[in-house]
């Protein structure tokens, strides 16, 4: 039986090589496992950014942000998103949240 770190190790392998939908698939098990696994929903938004589907992403971006909000590359990687669909204030104001943790503000 795997576990959600092989699961995990598997998804980034598959994204390191482009294969998004076995990405999709490794990461989405992952998170079935434990669903309080921050960075397996950030590896699966940025998996479904390489495949195009920014709306998912940005919708799996944010429960990473749900589960720990004050991790800066959560808060960074949505930024890149929201800018991706135009979403400039948005994009401009989950920046300035990321840079803030970054100081400890």
């Amino acid at each position: 039986m795997s576990t959600r770190d092989q699961y995990y190790h598997q998804g980034l392998a598959h994204f390191a090589r482009r294969e998004s939908d076995q990405a999709i698939a490794a990461f989405t098990r992952a998170i079935e496992l434990d669903e309080s696994y921050a960075d397996a929903y950030l590896a699966l938004a940025q998996s479904y950014d390489q495949k195009g589907m920014i709306d998912d992403a940005i919708t799996t971006i944010k429960r990473a942000i749900a589960l720990n909000p004050k991790e800066p590359l959560y808060h960074t990687s949505l930024s890149v998103l929201y800018r991706k669909k135009g979403m400039i204030p948005e994009a401009e104001a989950q920046m300035a949240e990321a840079m803030a943790l970054q100081r400890g503000s």
